[in-house]
């Protein structure tokens, strides 16, 4: 491989890459190392699937899985199924051919057409790109930055009534049962219904020896019945009631959860007008926001719109993700991202906000209760020792197991809602049962696999790290939970491949190991936490969040099983409501310091991969000068006339110019910059002028999921000088 492959994905991230990524560009001609670039956003996984695009995700699969590998992965939407349909709705009216999104399909053009979405949909990139396991932790420039320039964690209130609600039966966790396959197989899952029918569920589930396999089940009926008791104890603890999913990585179970919330919530409206939303195709799964948006089509929409309404008056109290424009926990499913709103939650004291923007705390229902215990952990933590301080804390990192859609997030295409009472059974080929459960219409069943490679790989991973920082590596695992305790085996048969002496290796429950890391951080010590794929999702952001004030700013490494490197560029989403500035006010606050960070080792690994030495003095004046931007505070403002994403990438060019120009590795390079240095810091308060005078108008992207090429470049190089300079370099 002779470049390194930058992926084009969706919203804010996006929007930055159209202006540093010509920069890197610049900067990287120099020493030899090309760049090439791959869109994977949303609109153009749409495209792909109806032959509209290249298929650029099944590309850069396989190329995952060579030694050649380098690819920066920016953040990209996990779609929910309102943002599939507005983006399919976006591309319609660019005049594509793509269908609508069929929500009940009945023939078999629809069935296939649904087929093609749902590969789009929920966690559609992860799963193809991630084949190797994940290394996410604080760069030292970052730590010592929020050291130095601590935010505030807010403290909880005497004896505020902030809690976590969880079923702590009859859910995933508790039905979850597990086996360790053999041999190589191919698995079947059927349901035998109670009228002796059998119903295929999923055929061809290809098995290889030593993979783990779970199947487990949430059951509708007492869901349904914890949610009428969360609702219940949030009125009479007069508290907001808040619910926390993850509906985009989940992207099959959760939404279903997220819509018995929606229908909990408003059950006498659902319990009147539930058939006539259901046949005008309004489904709570998509969220009460989806539904109010189609009344206007309905006769009597005013009449409902009413009620609901009328409801949102009467029932408990809920908590808002918008309150200035009226947008409830329950108006879309994408918006109550549980690894997002629950350290923010811990950061402002335990409080969400009302229908009216003010505080107040919360009841946060997070119904499966398989991780749950960590968030109230952290909660009972804080009440008990006040909020943690990030100019002495210490850092809580991550070794995850996600490689080849390990654990949970594999789920999605052996996920099922059950039409009809009986027995769901993972069969062998021979015929032999491995997983049964008896389930009822309505319930939720979902089976994952878990190869072995990933966790061999897994535990060399952690020990590696372990022993390069000298921190103790904490596997959280729970050995009640089947699944956990399958892999409690391959952990203690492959950590005695390695050299552990004088090593800190613990196995703990995730609420213990939870508690012993924030022991550690209140003492300024550092912890790793070695964790499954959810829970690697929860930590990179929790921790993250608590100690540096977001998540973005992680360095996420993805060390490929076969030899390659996959770059990710933070945790911290694709910030919807950045673009909407932008829009408004031409003015993007997205930070893009998760993408410095995560080029760096990209060029270090191109300069293995090509034998470029030049590449890796790039990479060390990169470190460098990011450690520069910090110190000199050069990240997005928030305020109209302050610096944005673009003055941002501005200051690291010049602080990056200005490392290459002063180094003595590479005579050349810095014979080539000297001359750019020179002029980016004689020009310095004329590009900086240009970059803010733009400020405080609309700007016109020509799209949301699709933006105008042309049109996004103008809005995102707005400096005449700054691209005059680039250009004659």
């Amino acid at each position: 491989m002779s470049s390194i492959i930058y992926t084009h994905t969706d919203e804010a991230p996006l929007l930055a890459t159209y202006s540093f990524l010509p920069i890197v560009e610049a900067f990287a001609a120099k020493a030899g190392v090309a760049f090439e670039t791959r869109d994977i956003s949303v609109a153009a996984r749409i495209l792909a699937q109806f032959g509209l695009a290249d298929d650029a995700l099944t590309e850069l699969g396989e190329l995952a899985k060579t030694p050649e590998a380098n690819i920066i992965k920016l953040p990209n939407i996990s779609a929910s199924i309102p943002q599939l349909k507005a983006a399919i709705k976006e591309l319609q009216e660019q005049g594509f051919a793509v269908p609508d999104y069929p929500e009940a399909p009945a023939s078999e053009e629809e069935k296939e057409i649904r087929a093609k979405y749902d590969k789009v949909k929920g966690s559609a990139v992860n799963p193809v790109l991630r084949e190797g396991n994940s290394d996410r932790r604080a760069p030292a420039s970052v730590k010592n930055y929020a050291k130095s320039h601590p935010h505030t964690n807010k403290p909880f209130a005497e004896g505020s009534k902030t809690t976590v609600a969880t079923m702590g039966a009859h859910d995933f966790a508790s039905n979850e049962k597990s086996v360790t396959i053999a041999q190589d197989d191919v698995l079947s899952i059927v349901l035998e219904t109670a009228a002796g029918e059998t119903v295929v569920l999923k055929e061809g589930l290809k098995v290889l020896a030593g993979e783990i396999v779970d199947g487990t089940k949430m059951e509708a009926a007492h869901l349904q019945a914890f949610l009428k008791n969360a609702l219940s104890e949030a009125r009479s603890l007069d508290v907001l009631f808040s619910v926390h999913l993850k509906a985009t990585m989940m992207k099959v179970s959760d939404p279903i959860i997220f819509g018995h919330v929606v229908k909990a919530y408003f059950a006498d409206v659902f319990a009147q007008y539930g058939d006539q939303l259901a046949a005008a195709g309004l489904s709570a799964n998509d969220g009460l926001g989806a539904i109010l948006s189609g009344l206007d089509a309905l006769e009597n929409g005013a009449e409902i719109k009413a009620a609901f309404e009328a409801a949102l008056a009467s029932g408990p109290r809920l908590s808002y993700t918008n309150s200035d424009k009226g947008i409830t926990n329950l108006h879309v499913p994408s918006d109550v991202i549980v690894d997002a709103s629950m350290p923010a939650l811990v950061r402002n004291g335990g409080r969400l906000w009302g229908a009216d923007g003010g505080e107040d705390d919360t009841l946060a229902v997070i119904p499966d209760s398989s991780y749950a215990g960590v968030y109230q952990a952290v909660l009972d933590d804080v009440k008990q020792n006040g909020p943690l301080d990030p100019a002495t804390i210490g850092s809580v990192s991550n070794v995850g197991l996600m490689a080849q859609a390990a654990e949970e997030y594999g789920s999605h295409d052996k996920t099922f809602e059950i039409a009809e009472a009986g027995t769901v059974r993972v069969l062998a080929s021979n015929g032999d049962v491995l997983i049964e459960h008896d389930v009822e219409a309505g319930d939720i069943w979902r089976a994952c696999q878990t190869k072995d490679i990933p966790v061999q790989d897994w535990v060399k991973l952690a020990v590696t790290r372990a022993r390069a920082s000298q921190t103790p590596a904490i596997f959280w695992l729970n050995e009640s939970r089947a699944h956990d305790a399958e892999i409690i085996k391959k952990v203690r048969a492959y950590l005695p491949d390695h050299d552990t002496e004088g090593l800190e290796i613990q196995i703990l429950s995730p609420e213990l190991a939870c508690r012993y890391s924030l022991e550690r951080m209140r003492k300024g010590e550092d912890t790793i936490s070695v964790t499954g794929n959810v829970l690697r999702d929860y930590n990179t952001d929790l921790f993250p969040i608590l100690e540096l004030g977001t998540s973005a700013k992680m360095l996420s490494v993805v060390p490929l099983i076969a030899g390659g490197g996959l770059f990710e560029t933070g945790a911290g989403g694709s910030a919807p409501k950045h673009v909407q500035q932008l829009v408004e006010e031409n003015y993007l606050r997205w930070d893009s310091l998760g993408e410095f960070f995560a080029l760096v080792p990209s060029l270090e690994k191109y300069a293995e991969q090509a034998g470029a030495p030049a590449a890796t003095v790039l990479a060390d004046a990169l470190d460098r000068a990011t450690g520069t931007f910090l110190n000199e505070d050069r990240s997005p403002g928030r305020k109209l006339g302050t610096t944005d994403n673009r003055g941002s990438h501005f200051y690291l060019a010049l602080y990056w110019a200005e490392e290459l120009a002063g180094q003595s590795d590479d005579a050349d390079l810095a014979a080539a910059f000297k001359p750019l240095a020179e002029t980016l810091r004689a020009n310095e308060e004329k590009i900086a002028g240009e970059l803010i005078a733009v400020q405080g108008q609309p700007a016109d992207i020509g799209g949301y999921y699709h933006p105008d090429a042309e049109k996004t470049s103008a809005v995102m190089r707005p400096s005449a000088t700054l691209n005059e300079v680039l250009a004659g370099f």
